[in-house]
């Protein structure tokens, strides 16, 4: 066996390298605000510049210049093919594969009703904890105790942001931010530490909602993919055994394959509960969430985001009859704008054109500055539980003053005399606050401010109302929203984007076409609808997701065109500047994520040229001290199994064997003292099952192992349990071809083989971590990336 310089030594960084997670514990705190680094950014640079990455010499940890390596597994998607597997398979009857199909069923409808549920929720404590602060700040209003009502205001909205701070500083950091790239990261291959743990579902639930009731610029529903997102994973393992919530008939799913199918249908149900579009679940997990997808998986995931609506659909019919507090029939989202006046004409054509490129631009700046605060807040978030809560606190009493005393700056506008609704209005919510103004008399910037997130989408929305919003009201709100939205990101509370989005881009769709009213005919609140949707083109690069999502938003098909036309515009203008916003967020906390496309440059490089090497291998029958030495020196996950003369002509690369798989085999100790191939008593000593990934920290480690001196000299046939067609690319392929094939076929490990004959039959394991950008560039630091963008 040689010692490693690099290959595989990259993949693994976890504490059976020797890193002592907690010493980095500061590090990976906040999951929103570049919390997770993984020893790619130095959080002591002013501007946590990306780092080019170099290979260890001795050990497989990656040394960083300035910076501390933090665990981030990669995850085995791929289908581990060996003799113990197929036995298995063959042994098994029809009604047992009968049952494997059901469960999986069974699992999808768990997952529909448990996020469906959940999303229930939300909304139902959201809509009477903000309701109520905002019924007794307009009781004290009404009394014209201002000062009072202020304060009330004020401090309800700090205790409640202080409160969802503290859950997630000392319970689950990772549960802050929307949780959307990490979701993303997972589906994509990257284990991150801690995302979908139990703790992290009970302050996503519980913090988000108190985030949202405190009047933030954040919304519930980004968040909610995250909750689906983690509630699938509780199901695919059965509970969790650290908090005693376990059940064995559940625990079926002991492998990351069939996890990420549940993930995926749990992100897609997140997306149906948070909105009611199931449709638009489904297209969100296949065009934003998921990198890996198949017709199998779409029927589950569109049975699970179809239980999401029915239990929705249940929720509001009961809550219908009142017995919901302030929580009705509209604390679900659904915008109406079905009496829109939608008349197509050239001039109306060009307006939507402009609104779109316009919009393309000001999303664009909008992931730029977002970028830039949630690294500076990185810094802060860095110093401990105190400055996280002290930040949280300090925003939402911004955010208080911004929202009770910018109404002021509005004039009272007369109550319209025909309207069908209560002018001005007097419950917690309503198109007309009456504000400081005289009886007959609303204030248009109260009537936005000084409302639910919902609602005030509601009113932006509203076809019904033609001039409401005075262009300067509405200006100041879109203004207010924008730059609110930006330095309430990254905070320690769990924040959605949708929602700041959709409101700055719904102000900015109303004011466009109060300025362009005289050459076109467009509705107002049509207008307002295309602004949510160019925004949300502008700053999340979707477009077939969002457009579904927005037409069951509305409920209204005929604004299929201009939300397609609008959607494609703002992307193609933003894309020109930066990325998503997500995809900036994934690149901020340094998660590995392997992109759709390869890198341009890719295309002038071969898998030779970034394989480091020389690599261990393991003999198809192995000496068990060997072994013990290569998992002892090396964190490595996969190594290449050789068979040799006499058990075969000549080397051949026989497969691949995970470290996982040899504790499994060590522990039970199947050893033999003579070098020769295992009798098939082996199979009735071990099973798949013996295989199945534990829970986080429940595997098998190295210190759990036994082995006497004696045994030392023992051997091990490594081939019931050697994965024998392992993926593998000749080392003259393009760079680029085989990281598309890499990410498609969601692999860990791609052995590179050489392309002539006589030389050792594989030259070395491809991982994630060897297509990162970081790791090409500093093996070839002559290459210019920015001539092939």
């Amino acid at each position: 066996m040689m010692t490693p310089t690099g290959g595989e030594g990259a993949e693994k960084m976890d504490a059976e390298d020797g890193v002592n997670c907690s010493d980095y514990e500061h590090d990976i705190e906040n999951e929103e605000s570049g919390g997770y680094w993984s020893g790619i950014y130095d959080r002591n640079m002013a501007h946590t510049m990306p780092l080019l990455m170099k290979r260890a010499n001795t050990t497989s940890q990656i040394a960083i210049v300035g910076a501390n390596p933090c665990p981030i597994e990669s995850l085995d998607y791929e289908i581990f093919d060996n003799e113990i597997l197929k036995n298995d398979w063959r042994s098994k009857k029809k009604v047992q594969i009968i049952h494997y199909v059901m469960l999986k069923w069974g699992f999808a409808l768990l997952i529909g009703l448990g996020t469906g549920l959940v999303g229930f929720f939300n909304s139902f404590a959201v809509e009477n904890i903000a309701g109520f602060k905002l019924l007794m700040t307009t009781g004290l209003m009404s009394k014209h105790r201002y000062l009072d009502a202020f304060l009330a205001y004020a401090g309800a909205n700090m205790c409640l942001a202080a409160a969802a701070a503290a859950l997630c500083a000392f319970i689950a950091p990772a549960a802050a931010g929307s949780g959307i790239p990490e979701v993303k990261a997972y589906l994509n291959g990257v284990d991150a530490q801690n995302i979908l743990a139990p703790s992290t579902l009970f302050v996503k639930i519980f913090g988000s909602i108190l985030g949202v009731s405190a009047g933030f610029v954040v919304g519930k529903e980004g968040p909610m993919v995250h909750t689906g997102a983690c509630i699938a994973s509780l199901l695919g393992q059965g509970g969790s055994h650290k908090y005693h919530l376990t059940c064995t008939w559940l625990r079926y799913f002991k492998n990351d394959r069939d996890r990420r199918d549940m993930i995926t249908c749990g992100a897609a149900a997140g997306v149906a509960a948070a909105f009611r579009a199931p449709v638009g679940g489904v297209l969100f997990a296949l065009e934003e969430a998921a990198s890996w997808w198949r017709s199998a998986l779409l029927w589950r995931t569109f049975f699970t985001t179809a239980v999401v609506a029915i239990v929705l659909r249940v929720a509001i019919q009961f809550c219908a009859t009142g017995k919901c507090g302030l929580f009705g029939e509209g604390g679900l989202i659904m915008y109406d704008v079905s009496s829109a006046n939608i008349t197509y004409s050239a001039s109306g054509i060009f307006a939507v054109l402009l609104l779109g490129a316009i919009a393309g631009i000001l999303g664009s700046i909008y992931n730029y500055l977002v970028d830039k605060v949630v690294r500076t807040y990185s810094i802060i978030n860095g110093k401990g539980a105190f400055s996280k809560i002290s930040l949280v606190v300090t925003i939402a009493l911004l955010t208080s003053c911004c929202y009770y005393f910018l109404p002021w700056i509005a004039k009272c506008i007369r109550c319209p005399s025909n309207s069908t609704v209560i002018c001005p209005s007097v419950d917690e919510s309503g198109d007309y606050k009456s504000f400081q103004c005289p009886p007959g008399y609303y204030n248009d910037l109260a009537s936005l401010f000084l409302n639910t997130n919902d609602d005030a989408i509601r009113n932006l929305f509203s076809p019904r109302i033609i001039k409401e919003f005075h262009i300067t009201s509405l200006f100041i709100y879109f203004a207010t929203i924008y730059c609110l939205g930006i330095i309430t990101y990254g905070i320690a509370i769990p924040s959605g984007l949708f929602i700041p989005v959709i409101l700055a881009g719904a102000a900015y769709g109303r004011l466009f076409g109060r300025l362009f009213e005289t050459i076109t005919e467009l509705d107002r609140g049509l207008f307002a609808l295309l602004g949510a949707a160019s925004f949300l083109g502008g700053t999340m690069r979707m477009t077939v997701s969002l457009c579904v999502i927005l037409l069951e938003l509305t409920n209204d098909l005929l604004l299929l065109p201009l939300v397609m036309l609008v959607l494609l515009v703002s992307k193609s203008v933003a894309d020109s500047f930066n990325k998503g916003v997500y995809d900036q967020i994934l690149k901020i906390k340094g998660l590995p994520y392997l992109e759709a496309h390869a890198e341009p440059y890719m295309r002038n490089l071969v898998t030779r040229d970034v394989v480091s090497g020389p690599l261990i291998t393991f003999s198809g029958i192995e000496k068990v001290a060997n072994i013990l030495q290569a998992l002892n020196t090396t964190g490595h996950n996969g190594f290449p199994v050789i068979d040799e003369p006499p058990f075969s002509d000549s080397p051949e690369l026989c497969g691949l064997v995970l470290r996982s798989h040899l504790l499994v085999l060590l522990k039970e100790k199947i050893f033999s003292r003579d070098r020769g191939f295992a009798n098939q008593r082996i199979f009735q000593r071990i099973s798949t099952l013996d295989f199945g990934k534990a829970g986080s920290g429940k595997g098998i480690k190295l210190e759990d192992l036994d082995i006497q001196e004696e045994e030392m000299d023992m051997y091990v046939d490594l081939h019931p349990i050697t994965n024998a067609s392992p993926y593998t690319v000749v080392e003259t392929m393009s760079l680029a071809k085989a990281a598309i094939l890499f990410r498609q076929h969601g692999l860990r490990h791609m052995c590179v083989v050489p392309k002539s004959q006589g030389r050792p039959p594989v030259v070395g394991i491809l991982t994630r971590h060897d297509f990162m950008p970081e790791h090409v560039l500093g093996l070839h630091p002559d290459i210019m990336p920015h001539k092939w963008k």
